[in-house]
């Protein structure tokens, strides 16, 4: 992409999230890493009159583990932590989030933007005043609902209890002090009581495992009792998403984390095929998927801080809050939800 068309999109971007003459603006990268874009961002918030720095932190020391949720280079930083929480606002290159840097920052009053897809999905999928209101008509609804059920044809069958933790709206951009989105996202979503989800979850192919950046193969069947996965059956996914969470040695990675459902009709199912360096932002926002999720439920205030986490995003489901449709086969059924 070029790099004024970059500029164009990050400018449309801190535009939508409110970024004013005098602002101070942190863009924050790793290492070589998405540069161009750390770079557009700071020639568009200086168009728009905004204070902008450029935190770049050193390349990360190779490891040979799993990728882990919440672990950043700020932790042995908190000179550059107590910088970040100057700011207004903090574009994130790095991806912070489930850490305990980016809650200090949002505690502090920063608003954080998370953009580490590709370019070219950026500019596919730009927030809009249309999705944000979609996406907080969701929020909305979902708040208010104290039981929220799935099923699916293959066999799907689980309640979350809700009511304990808040319900978290995400549509790409931010301009609320202390609040933290992700670009691209049109999704909402909450958490169970931590003993609250019970019954059978199974994905079916063509489902997404996120982060392997994959499509599910042959189905995969959790069982879950009083908050915890008590039972993963299946094949070689199966085998594989096993593996993954014992390697964390964490009885924590073994719970359950969020749930909720995509609104953004311009995303698309097959996004992996397109933007094999992303990490499945458009999968986790496309229009009538239900997301369930594994592991940290810190996000949301909870006690569950493992590194072991998985987002996934499922295909035709029905999804009910206190007995209502919401989700059906796939499809959202509030009119409000639906793509105009």
């Amino acid at each position: 992409m070029e790099l004024n068309s970059l500029i164009d999109i990050c400018l449309h971007q801190l535009t939508m999230s409110g970024v004013r003459e005098e602002e101070k603006v942190v863009v924050l990268s790793q290492g070589r890493e998405r540069l161009d874009l750390a770079d557009a961002f700071m020639a568009a918030g200086q168009k728009l009159g905004a204070r902008m720095y450029h935190m770049r932190l050193p390349e990360p020391l190779p490891t040979s583990g799993a990728w882990q949720v919440g672990v950043t280079g700020l932790a042995s930083n908190p000179e550059a932590v107590e910088a970040l929480k100057k700011a207004d606002m903090v574009v994130d290159l790095i991806f912070l989030l489930f850490s305990d840097e980016q809650m200090a920052i949002q505690a502090a009053g920063a608003r954080i933007l998370t953009a580490v897809e590709p370019a070219p999905l950026l500019a596919r999928l730009l927030p809009t005043k249309e999705l944000r209101d979609r996406v907080e008509v969701g929020a909305e609804i979902l708040s208010k609902a104290k039981m929220m059920r799935i099923t699916s044809p293959h066999g799907t069958d689980v309640v979350y209890r809700l009511g304990v933790y808040p319900t978290m709206s995400e549509y790409g951009c931010t301009d609320e002090p202390g609040r933290w989105d992700h670009w691209p996202a049109a999704f909402v979503f909450t958490g169970a009581a931590d003993d609250g989800v019970d019954g059978r979850i199974v994905v079916a192919p063509g489902d997404v495992l996120l982060p392997f950046n994959s499509y599910v193969r042959e189905p995969i069947t959790y069982t879950i009792e009083k908050g915890l996965i008590v039972d993963i059956r299946g094949g070689l996914d199966a085998e594989l998403v096993k593996s993954y969470m014992e390697s964390f040695n964490d009885p924590k990675g073994y719970g359950m984390s969020h749930v909720g459902w995509g609104l953004d009709h311009r995303a698309q199912w097959h996004g992996l095929t397109q933007f094999p360096g992303g990490m499945g932002m458009e999968l986790r926002s496309f229009h009538g998927n239900v997301m369930f999720s594994t592991g940290p439920n810190n996000e949301l205030g909870g006690p569950n801080d493992t590194a072991c986490h998985l987002d996934i995003p499922m295909r035709n489901c029905s999804l009910f809050l206190d007995d209502e449709v919401i989700v059906e086969d796939g499809k959202l059924m509030i009119r409000e939800m639906q793509a105009r």
